[in-house]
């Protein structure tokens, strides 16, 4: 379960941002909406264990998670927190099975090379571990980012504007995987978006 409780973020010579209380329970599903300035990556930056609050706590599955070290956060978030970014953030060099394998390095978590093939399979990338990121399209590299982002079997997935630079055709399977592999993972699911297209696809809301 995640907890954010009397949450404020102050920015230097910026806004002063309050946040409602918000309780996910384990394997639901969520969207974060609000208009653009609103706070949204904030927040989900804040979830993340990226960015400190000003005040107030975030716990998951118990864990405060600002009451940890630097280190330990880092460790923690990699082994809890799955996060699909805007933009893949891939590493050129790397080909798509070793920038999935990265995230089990940086969490200290040994490399389980069936679950990287099990997971490259289920998004539709078999054929393409050994390619690098500039030979793939927009909406695989996105895929490339899911499957990074659950390779820990994370018990929270999160996804920051994952559709905004996608078609139609792409922001729909992306959505679809996004449910469904938060679903089959057993993971909580947020997704932060102002996309109209993702709306009727998740009942639960959090408003900014």
């Amino acid at each position: 379960m995640i907890s954010i409780q009397s949450l404020t973020h102050q920015y230097q010579n910026g806004p002063n941002l309050n946040f409602t209380d918000w309780e996910i329970q384990d394997e639901e599903q969520w969207l974060l909406l609000g208009a653009s300035g609103s706070g949204k990556s904030t927040l989900l930056n804040i979830v993340s264990g990226l960015l400190k609050p000003t005040s107030g706590s975030v716990k998951l599955n118990g864990t405060e998670i600002y009451s940890l070290s630097l280190k330990d956060m880092d460790r923690f978030r990699g082994q809890n927190i799955g996060i699909v970014f805007q933009k893949p953030h891939l590493i050129k060099s790397l080909n798509i099975y070793d920038n999935v394998a990265l995230a089990s390095s940086l969490a200290g978590i040994k490399l389980d090379k069936a679950r990287i093939f099990s997971l490259l399979a289920s998004l539709g990338l078999e054929n393409k571990k050994r390619n690098f990121p500039d030979e793939l399209s927009q909406g695989q590299l996105q895929r490339v980012s899911i499957a990074r982002a659950l390779l820990n079997n994370p018990s929270l997935l999160i996804a920051d504007e994952p559709t905004s630079s996608l078609d139609d055709e792409n922001a729909e399977n992306v959505i679809d995987i996004l449910t469904e592999q938060a679903k089959e993972n057993h993971a909580s699911l947020v997704i932060a978006t102002h996309d109209k297209r993702v709306r009727n696809r998740i009942s639960k809301e959090y408003l900014l």
